[in-house]
């Protein structure tokens, strides 16, 4: 049914999103620790700033199928 696909599409997206959680929150630790050099801190911010905006989509992709399936 397009109900389970759709719950389907939420739990694989979900898995996704907790790895890129799991990553951000090393990056975010790795920063803080300060132990980085310049270079490599500007690297992993543009890394955690991506990880951040693939967590956001995720987010976004969860609630639009949430409204979907409480309002069909």
């Amino acid at each position: 049914s397009i109900k389970q696909l759709a719950i389907d599409l939420f739990m694989a997206k979900s898995i996704h999103f907790e790895k890129f959680l799991q990553e951000l929150e090393m990056i975010v630790n790795q920063l803080e620790k300060g132990d980085l050099s310049l270079e490599e801190s500007l690297k992993q911010f543009e890394k955690g700033i991506t990880l951040a905006r693939k967590c956001q989509e995720v987010l976004d992709q969860a609630e639009q199928k949430i409204v979907q399936l409480t309002t069909h």
